[in-house]
Formats: structure tokens, sequence, C-alpha cells
């Protein structure tokens, strides 16, 4: 794969340090003149491309917010669905596309005056709720509501925060919520986007079970939100531990490093300490 590599892109493949297999690659937009420049770093782990990501880094004073975070994203989904394969190559030219689209845009052209090369750096705690140990008191099951009219008088149920987990600069964090009602679901999901953090993380995942005592089923359903298969999965995981009447959502913040499997098995450990909490 480097020797390819290295042929395909020239003098834009740069080798940093052997050894260490770290390399450098330049990409740009395929302009004559290039007005968005990107510079990848990767190291592969010895456990590449059979059971371990590319550890990457993306450099460009431009690169910051949202753009890092879509991009990053970018780069994730291709390593989840080409698991055990080599993925630079496909890397590289995912973020050409991401260039040549915004060289093509109306995106005004890249303030180059700006110095930072990562994401704004406010990743530390202060991005996190206070976390919240839940009280002891039982949840009282209330009767499962159907009436449209009734619904509109109920309460916002009390919302709590988990301990936060961090892992390679990605932070995921539960939400809980008593609901009875869907529309209860309805109101904790606005009341949390309100908090700008949790509107702003890259994945809210939620689901819920609200057992109808009156039809002794479940109303249950699960969101993945851009993360595949971590609502069925927390969903799974909610039927497991045999929960009732109770929302939960994970927020995850990506950092930038690709977790692979791991990022599931932070997402349920955070929704089963709140869960057991």
């Amino acid at each position: 794969e480097i020797e390819a590599l290295s042929s395909i892109y020239g003098e834009d493949w740069c080798v940093v340090d052997e050894d260490e297999k770290i390399y450098c690659i330049k990409i740009n937009d395929c302009l004559d003149q290039p007005k968005w420049t990107l510079c990848l770093q990767v190291i592969l782990p010895p456990g590449y491309p059979a059971a371990e990501p590319p550890i990457y880094q993306l450099n460009a004073p431009w690169l910051r917010g949202q753009d890092y975070v879509e991009l990053a994203n970018g780069l994730e989904e291709i390593y989840v669905q080409n698991l055990g394969e080599s993925i630079l190559y496909l890397w590289v030219e995912k973020i050409r596309e991401v260039l040549i689209e915004k060289a093509q845009s109306s995106d005004p052209e890249p303030d180059i005056k700006k110095t930072s090369e990562e994401v704004d750096e406010d990743d530390g705690d202060d991005f996190l709720l206070d976390y919240q140990p839940i009280q002891e008191d039982p949840i009282k099951i209330v009767n499962y509501i159907t009436s449209e009219s009734q619904e509109v008088d109920e309460e916002l149920p009390s919302i709590h925060h988990g301990n936060p987990i961090t892992d390679r600069r990605s932070t995921f964090q539960a939400h809980l919520a008593p609901v009875v009602t869907p529309r209860q679901v309805k109101r904790v999901l606005e009341k949390l986007y309100e908090n700008k953090k949790i509107a702003s993380a890259t994945h809210n995942i939620y689901a819920y079970r609200i057992y109808c005592e009156d039809k002794q089923t479940f109303l249950q359903d699960c969101e993945d939100d851009g993360e595949t298969a971590a609502g069925g999965r927390l969903l799974h995981l909610m039927q497991i531990l045999n929960v009732h009447n109770v929302l939960v959502v994970v927020s995850r913040w990506y950092g930038g490093i690709l977790l692979g499997p791991d990022r599931f098995k932070h997402i349920n450990n955070c929704a089963r300490n709140i869960l057991v909490e």
C-alpha cells in the first residue's frame, strides 16, 4: 500500500518516519492555483489494516469547528465500511472531494491568518454537564396517557446527566429521564437540545421503552443520529436490563481519532452506568 501511494501521489507523499510508519500526504482541490489545501498525517499501528485503524491528524489553518467534525466523521464512516482493508487511498480521495466541493461552492477562500490546526480547544471538562447522581426514590409508574389534550399539560420529567467517558479525545456522556408518554420523550429531547454543547455533539444517540399497562405491551423506539446501529444496540441493552419507562440519550463529541468498535462499548457503558445508578 505504501509503495502504491508513494507512486500515485509523488512529491505530495512524504515519509516522516519509516520505522514508526508515520507519513504525511498533501492534498489540494486540483486547481492550477489551489485555494484549499490540507495535510493528512497518519501513523499506521502494528494492527493495521486487519485490526486497527490509522491514527491520524488533519492539518489546515482553516479547518476547525463543524468543518473538522464533518470531515473526520466521513473518514470514520469509510473505515467502518471497509473494516480490515487498506483505506488510505479512500481517505485521501474523500478529503480531495471535500476540497473540490469547497472550491466549486460559494465558500469564501480560507483565512490563512488563522494558525489553529485543530478544532477549537474547548474540549475539556467545561463542555460537560455537571455530574448529577440520580436520587434513590423509585420512579412512579404513571398510567399510559393516550389523549393528546392530556399530554399537553404534562410536566417536563427530571433529567439526569451521567459521568463522562473520554477515550482518545472522544467524549461520551449519557443523559436519562423517566418518561411515560411519547410526548414526554419529545419534551426531554427538546430540553436537551437547548443546551448548546449537547446540540453541537457529533451524535446524540437515544432509545426509550415505555410500558403500556392497559395493553401490557412496550412502546419503544431508537435513533442512531448518524452513528450506524448505535441506537439499536442501545435499545437492545435496555431490553436486556428490562428497564421500563425511561429515555436514555448518549452524546458523543468526536475528537478526531477513530475508535472503531470501541465507540459502541463506550456508548453502552455510559448508558449502563446511568441506568444502574
